[in-house]
C-alpha cells in the first residue's frame, strides 16, 4: 500500500504517510489515491486544490467554512516546515473545542486529513513554507469564518510567540463568541 493512515488524538483527524520510492534518479510518491483513501475511511470527493507560500513567523488561521460549503482538507507542506493545527468545532462532539497539532514538512512528507467541522491553521517553523491542500468544497467567501489563534478556551500551544498575522486573522472572534456552525 502506498500510504499508512493513523488517526490522531481526535480520531477523525488522520495523519497520512505516503511511501516514497527512491532510486538513482531521485524519488517518487503518490500523494492521493481515491480508492486507497476510501478504504482507509476517507471517502470524500476533492473539488479544489490550493497552495500558499509564507515566510518565517507567519500564522494562518484558524479558518473554517460554514455549511453548506463546509470543507474537508488534505493538507501537506511541499516546501519547508509548518506546525499544523485542527480544532474540533462540532457541537455535541466529545472533543468539541479540543485541538491536535502535527509538524508537516517537505522532509517528513506527512499529510493531514481535516474533516468538515474543524477549524484549521498553521504556522511556519523555518525560513519559508509552501502548503498545498485539497478541499471537499469550493471556496465560498460568504461562508468563510474563523476563530482566534490564541483563544484561551482552546489553548493551542503554538511553537511561536509573536506570529505574523493578517489583519483579518488578528480580528477573528473567540470560540465563545461564535454561534456553532456544525
Amino acid at each position: 500500500m502506498p500510504f499508512t493512515f493513523q488517526p490522531l488524538a481526535i480520531p477523525d483527524v488522520i495523519r497520512v504517510q505516503p511511501k516514497r520510492f527512491s532510486d538513482l534518479r531521485g524519488w517518487f510518491m503518490e500523494t492521493y489515491g481515491a480508492s486507497v483513501f476510501a478504504e482507509a475511511g476517507i471517502d470524500v470527493r476533492f473539488v479544489q486544490d490550493n497552495c500558499s507560500y509564507s515566510e518565517r513567523g507567519v500564522l494562518r488561521g484558524l479558518h473554517y467554512q460554514r455549511p453548506p460549503q463546509a470543507q474537508g482538507k488534505l493538507v501537506r507542506a511541499v516546501l519547508g516546515e509548518v506546525y499544523d493545527v485542527s480544532v474540533d468545532l462540532r457541537a455535541g462532539s466529545p472533543t468539541y473545542g479540543c485541538w491536535v497539532g502535527e509538524v508537516l514538512s517537505a522532509e517528513n512528507r506527512r499529510a493531514i486529513y481535516v474533516p468538515p467541522g474543524f477549524a484549521h491553521g498553521f504556522c511556519v517553523l523555518g525560513e519559508r513554507a509552501m502548503v498545498a491542500y485539497k478541499t471537499t468544497a469550493e471556496y465560498a467567501p460568504d461562508l468563510e469564518a474563523g476563530i482566534r489563534w490564541d483563544d484561551p478556551q482552546i489553548g493551542v500551544r503554538w511553537p511561536i510567540c509573536e506570529p505574523v498575522l493578517s489583519d483579518k486573522d488578528a480580528r477573528l472572534p473567540l470560540l465563545c463568541e461564535v454561534k456553532p456552525a456544525f
